[in-house]
């Protein structure tokens, strides 16, 4: 077997819970060991995927070109993506741009407090595509099982990110299964259409399991 790391799974996760999610962890003591965002349905996401409508985009530098994205999901609700030189790829994407586009992303969560100790979240993207619709409504579909999956497995008394969200957030989580459902609600179609090959994600991004 080969020794080289894999790389962490994408979750998928709607804008609502991504926001409210501030408490990072690291698994180990390791100084490179990856840091974590606990989602409040209860999953560690090291990275996380993302499909919406890019709506603005803003260079927010002041002595290098840092860009800064509004990306809303089907509910209204915003991902804020921030790319500068250590992203040049995605940063050239926002450069790009114009809105309103459909983009799906792939990238890690960052979390920053703010002078009066609330924790805001926004996603530092490795990949920006755009995509089209049906895309978009995949991952809606897609999105919307996975976060049902985590609140069925909420009260499993063997689920240890279950544990830790409890213990940190004071989250209802049945508002959660309510955006999912939004979501669904929100779509043009009936039609369901299963992860494929263009799906928007890069590469090996795509979510094959949820634990």
């Amino acid at each position: 077997m080969s020794g080289a790391p894999t790389r962490e799974v994408a979750r998928r996760t709607f804008a609502a819970e991504f926001n409210d999610a501030s408490y990072t962890f690291k698994e180990s003591e390791d100084e490179r060991a990856p840091v974590y965002l606990l989602l409040p349905t209860g999953e560690r996401a090291n990275r996380v995927f993302v499909v919406g409508t890019l709506t603005e985009k803003e260079d927010v530098g002041d002595d290098s070109e840092y860009w800064r994205g509004r990306v809303v999901d089907p509910n209204g609700d915003t991902f804020f993506v921030y790319a500068g030189q250590y992203q040049p790829d995605a940063a050239a994407m926002l450069r790009e741009l114009e809105p309103p586009a459909y983009v799906a992303i792939a990238g890690k969560p960052r979390t920053f407090e703010m002078d009066d100790g609330t924790v805001n979240v926004s996603l530092r993207p490795e990949s920006i595509t755009v995509v089209d619709e049906s895309t978009r409504d995949r991952w809606v579909v897609e999105t919307a099982e996975r976060t049902l999956e985590r609140i069925e497995a909420f009260d499993d008394d063997s689920n240890r990110y279950a544990a830790m969200a409890k213990e940190e957030y004071d989250a209802d989580v049945e508002s959660y299964r309510d955006s999912a459902i939004r979501a669904l609600e929100s779509l043009d179609t009936s039609e369901t259409g299963g992860t494929d090959e263009s799906n928007g994600e890069p590469n090996d991004g795509a979510e094959p399991t949820v634990q």
